[in-house]
């Protein structure tokens, strides 16, 4: 059909073959060749099962060589009567295997084309069929291109071997990063063990009421993992004014009171301090957008144009609006709204491949219990965001309700929900004067 229409299908049949033949070559090739080209990257069907067989012969660690190669794949069904002659041949018109990086970019660079010949006629197809609104379309369209960029598929049925492949490229990944946790640390050593850092396309959402410090810990990762891990951070405020982050940033990272910070009233070592962390935190690569308008497509469209993104900070969920509406709501339309902003953030999260960190309000349940820490029914609106969110965190401050509290910066990080392990609870320090919480098991290593 594409030829009737004049159409050439992008592939380059000689780079297929030399990046093949110098993995057979020389194997000592293979694992720069296995980091650079996916499997599916490769159009012909004869050098994908060679590919394919070569890659599954390394992760198991097995000698690879012609034989054994002919070998495995009789052993996968995907031999036939002219694989050993086209092996052969292969290896015959391989110039040299100094040279394979350069073949694989050009077998890369025509997968790209032909993903991007299928995502133009996708976006065409939804054009004409008038599947949409302009807005949906265009929204379809960003997600389809940003997945390109990201060199990763959307939708469609996948097979477990290039599955698999992905698997072992973050088992290697996180055995070779040195890290005693797979996602991007919080900062806070305790709460690290518990949820095992913030991890890729996770959903984590941090409730409590008012006044117990959810921006306040929501901006704690956000500064450790930009300020400590160079990471790159983007933060949604619809309640603060990227003044009033920054500020708390700098009380934060300065060590200085906010209060102080405020007011004006700081000593000349307050000065310096303030100056150098102001000089650190301009150095970080922390992005702020304070409209309070903003829908999830409006997030997600923002967060697509970052360049390297690691990690999203919304505050807070309640203060959000679905698509096209405004703040008039019932509490059946209200909570039907939460329910599809929930569900869209864990798609942002998915999409992004970057862990979301998401605020929210709790309901006034607790307050009437004798013992107000929170629990998952406290969610307002909450049945879908519990069940959309991978990491439900609840705050409590013992001091904030009780004023003869024994102590009353001690605060707890409730684990209400995680996927990947256990509930429970993580005692943590509050630094009133920062804003800011610490670990206590930090707080104990200074008592000695």
């Amino acid at each position: 059909m594409e030829e009737l229409l004049g159409k050439k299908t992008p592939y380059s049949a000689p780079a297929e073959q030399a990046v093949v033949g110098s993995m057979l070559i020389d194997p000592r090739c293979i694992p720069e060749v296995l980091e650079k080209l996916k499997a599916d990257e490769f159009y012909l069907k004869i050098n994908r099962d060679i590919y394919e067989t070569m890659y599954t012969m390394f992760a198991y660690g097995q000698t690879i060589d012609p034989v054994t190669v002919l070998d495995q794949m009789k052993v996968r069904g995907v031999y036939d009567d002219s694989s050993e002659s086209y092996v052969a041949e292969v290896m015959r018109i391989t110039p040299t295997a100094a040279n394979v990086l350069e073949y694989a970019a050009i077998v890369r660079d025509r997968a790209l084309l032909r993903r991007l010949g299928e995502a133009a006629d996708e976006i065409n197809n939804m054009v004409y069929e008038g599947s949409g609104e302009a807005e949906s379309v265009l929204e379809a369209a960003e997600r389809r291109i940003y997945a390109l960029r990201q060199d990763r598929n959307v939708g469609g049925l996948m097979p477990i071997s290039s599955v698999m492949q992905t698997v072992f490229d973050q088992l290697s990944e996180a055995a070779n990063s040195g890290s005693k946790i797979p996602g991007i640390s919080t900062g806070l050593p305790d709460l690290d063990r518990t949820i095992l850092g913030l991890n890729k396309s996770e959903l984590i959402l941090v409730a409590a009421r008012p006044g117990m410090g959810k921006t306040s810990i929501a901006l704690n990762m956000a500064l450790y993992a930009a300020m400590n891990l160079k990471k790159t951070v983007a933060v949604f405020s619809l309640e603060m004014s990227r003044e009033q982050l920054v500020t708390r940033l700098l009380s934060r990272a300065a060590l200085v009171p906010s209060q102080n910070l405020l007011t004006g009233q700081l000593s000349e070592q307050q000065w310096r301090d303030i100056a150098e962390a102001a000089q650190s935190l301009s150095a970080t690569d922390i992005r702020i957008d304070d409209n309070p308008t903003l829908t999830v497509s409006d997030m997600n469209a923002q967060c697509r144009r970052v360049p390297n993104l690691d990690l999203v900070v919304i505050d807070y969920l309640q203060l959000m609006q679905s698509a096209g509406s405004g703040h008039s709501w019932s509490n059946e339309s209200r909570t039907q709204a939460v329910s599809d902003i929930s569900r869209m953030l864990k798609i942002m999260a998915k999409e992004l491949n970057v862990p979301v960190i998401c605020l929210s309000q709790l309901s006034r349940a607790n307050e009437s219990r004798q013992d107000k820490r929170p629990q998952l029914s406290d969610l307002r609106e909450s049945g879908a965001i519990e069940q959309d969110a991978d990491v439900v965190i609840g705050l409590y401050r013992d001091g904030y309700y009780n004023k003869e509290s024994e102590n009353p910066n001690l605060a707890e990080a409730i684990i209400l929900k995680n996927r990947k392990g256990q509930t429970g609870t993580v005692e943590l320090s509050w630094l009133p004067e920062y804003t800011s919480f610490g670990s206590c098991e930090k707080r104990r290593e200074d008592d000695y």
